[in-house]
């Protein structure tokens, strides 16, 4: 670990001239780190920051958050994915509400106990935001470790975070804990890089690297092999009826709960005949695919210009600007959203 004991004060100092500029490092208020974080799970930094800069001017505060109803916050969110993110987002800020008089507890404890605030997530906002000396272990800091302390240890398995979250607690600058955590981070996403190719010769730590010393940067992080992922094939259907497109809700549970998503079925079968649904006529919209962290869509799209306008209970007729502004329709139908909105501006 003497590695890591150099590492404080050359990384404050790169940070502080290499830093990217991001909306949320500007005005670290603790709603806006939160909110930041969260979405930065599972998603890139460029494709958060639109994200955010709306989210933040739809809802700017914990009560907003709190109110927000749901479609409206899901829409929001639309694209982003992990919808769960979202609704545990909302359900903290209705107990911080409720709990906390609308302020996020200056506690690591406090925020752990929080719905969708895990270890790293509380100790970012504790340490960002109220600048407790919390090591916050993501992705990048594994990474980093695993390279400047030439550790071949599995980072995917618990223990392993455990350790390095042990040894960044014992380097981290009481004085600076969240800009520290900020710089390890930003090392791995901007430096320290994944998939063997990161920029050693800008690293503040390469005079003390043992994996860039023992030749070993390919071979570090080592990572547990992923299991394959389940592949499904479904049709999807494009319902059409006087410029209107026919969406369905999701079940309230599972994969994509409770958002909006046009039918579809598994296999490539015909118009299922119980949707009582007529088809004036029907053709082949093309291929989509869709991957989720452990399951592959391969999808069939079919148009259908429907014979008249019932649907089954609880589905709806989405014109163009509902389907832009109004139901959140989750990424996995990105494709058929672009064709339906086609199709519709066509009928005009």
């Amino acid at each position: 670990m003497r590695e890591l004991e150099s590492l404080p004060p050359l990384l404050l100092e790169w940070y502080g001239r290499c830093a990217r500029i991001l909306p949320w490092r500007s005005e670290p208020t603790p709603y806006r780190v939160w909110v930041s974080e969260v979405m930065l799970q599972q998603t890139r930094v460029e494709a958060v920051r639109p994200y955010f800069l709306r989210f933040m001017d739809a809802l700017p505060d914990i009560p907003a958050l709190a109110a927000c109803p749901e479609d409206v916050l899901l829409k929001l969110w639309e694209g982003l994915g992990y919808y769960s993110r979202a609704r545990n987002l909302q359900k903290a800020a209705q107990r911080v509400a409720g709990e906390y008089g609308g302020a996020l507890p200056a506690s690591f404890e406090a925020l752990r106990s929080l719905p969708g605030i895990g270890d790293y997530t509380a100790g970012a906002i504790a340490s960002i935001a109220f600048g407790l000396p919390c090591p916050a272990v993501d992705g990048n800091v594994l990474r980093v470790y695993a390279r400047i302390c030439g550790d071949g240890g599995d980072i995917t398995a618990p223990r392993m975070k455990q350790k390095v979250t042990r040894a960044v607690g014992e380097i981290i600058p009481l004085n600076a804990a969240g800009t520290f955590n900020q710089a390890l981070m930003e090392l791995g996403a901007t430096v320290c890089l994944p998939n063997g190719a990161p920029l050693c010769q800008r690293c503040p730590a390469k005079g003390f690297c043992a994996a860039l010393a023992q030749g070993r940067v390919g071979e570090l992080p080592v990572k547990a092999p992923k299991k394959a992922r389940r592949v499904e094939k479904r049709a999807v259907w494009l319902i059409f009826w006087e410029n209107r497109v026919a969406l369905r809700r999701r079940p309230d549970k599972g994969l994509l709960a409770g958002l909006w998503e046009f039918p579809n079925e598994l296999g490539d079968g015909p118009l299922p005949p119980d949707w009582g649904i007529g088809a004036c006529s029907e053709e082949y919209g093309g291929q989509a695919k869709h991957i989720f962290t452990h399951m592959e869509w391969r999808m069939a799209i079919r148009l259908v210009r429907a014979a008249s306008g019932v649907l089954p209970p609880g589905w709806v007729w989405a014109a163009a600007d509902e389907l832009e502004k109004t139901y959140a329709v989750p990424n996995a139908f990105q494709r058929a959203v672009e064709l339906a909105g086609e199709h519709l501006r066509g009928m005009d």
